[in-house]
């Protein structure tokens, strides 16, 4: 006997529904999310995004968080010349450097410091803490002096250090974290036509002399001086010629945000080599790079390990150290 046709209308019905069903059921949830485990750090195509500011939490945690990221944006309040608790920093903001308090990416941003902190530093030739890098900044960035590390300051600093990176895998270095690195050019970098980038894109902030501008509570500057007794000292990081390229690249002219620079990769060297052909305070700590064939092709202080320049070593061309660098490491 033939089935009746309802009854296959039926039977297929419940096939199809069955099947619908098993296929959806079966698929799993894309949950996939970009890693940025250590594994993987080098494949992390997406950028760091900073937590919100606004979900710090209301407890006193949450206020050493809110009280670190003052000290941050308004350093000079608390430790500048007219400072409230001392007069031991120049002046300038630790977000001269590291912008919007740290969160600002390819600006030298605080998204790595809780996941790479304490490691070993070739410039200290030791394991730093995130109190002694911070220290490290105020005796070198501010040209001030160091904080006691269990001060309710340094506390602060260290919370919200460590808030902002809450979510970054131990281990692991995101996309954006520092600055840029800038293909070296393969000459020196021209300072004559640098200052002609500094007349013509930096000194309505920065002021002709490069002294930049006081806020009008005269604690702090609306506009950091690029170099002179206020400025960072010899020893600072931005001294060396790739590390100030590199956070001008998408961080000045003011109003400059990663992915759109302003000035070309050319136009950063030349200006990056007029800034620190300036007069500032020199600084040197006995303990910088004690391996000496550790020290970056940019370092403009010998003695070194190669036959090149002071002047080479600070202006470039950077290409040739860098080569006899490798050269050097691949023979030992």
């Amino acid at each position: 006997m033939k089935p009746a046709p309802v009854i296959i209308l039926i039977a297929l019905l419940l096939i199809t529904v069955a099947g619908t069903i098993i296929f959806f059921t079966g698929r799993k949830k894309n949950t996939h999310q970009p890693s940025i485990g250590p594994e993987s750090k080098t494949t992390v195509k997406s950028e760091w995004l900073a937590p919100d500011t606004s979900l710090i939490p209301l407890t006193t945690e949450g206020d050493l968080i809110r009280f670190g990221r003052k000290l941050i944006a308004n350093t000079s309040f608390y430790f500048g010349p007219a400072g409230i608790i001392n007069h031991q920093a120049n002046g300038m903001n630790c977000q001269n450097c590291h912008l919007d308090a740290g969160t600002r990416i390819f600006s030298n941003s605080f998204a790595a410091v809780a996941s790479l902190y304490p490691q070993f530093r070739p410039r200290s030739g030791r394991i730093e803490s995130i109190e002694f890098r911070v220290n490290e900044c105020l005796e070198r960035s501010l040209n001030g002096k160091k904080i006691d590390s269990n001060s309710t300051e340094m506390k602060s600093m260290v919370a919200y250090l460590k808030w902002v990176g809450k979510e970054v895998q131990k281990g692991s270095k995101p996309r954006g974290a520092n600055t840029e690195e800038l293909p070296f050019l393969n000459r020196q970098a021209d300072t004559l036509k640098g200052s002609l980038i500094f007349q013509f894109r930096c000194q309505l902030c920065h002021g002709p002399d490069g002294q930049g501008v006081l806020a009008a509570d005269k604690k702090s500057y609306t506009y950091p001086p690029l170099w002179g007794k206020h400025s960072y000292n010899t020893a600072a990081g931005l001294y060396r010629l790739t590390k100030l390229a590199g956070f001008i690249k998408y961080s000045m002219p003011f109003g400059t945000k990663y992915p759109t620079p302003q000035l070309t990769d050319e136009q950063i060297w030349n200006v990056a080599g007029f800034i620190n052909s300036k007069q500032r305070p020199v600084k040197f700590f006995k303990y910088d790079w004690p391996a000496l064939a550790a020290k970056p092709v940019d370092y403009p202080f010998g003695p070194y390990t190669d036959s090149f320049s002071e002047r080479q070593h600070k202006y470039g061309p950077f290409g040739p150290i860098k080569k006899a660098k490798e050269s050097s490491q691949k023979k030992t």
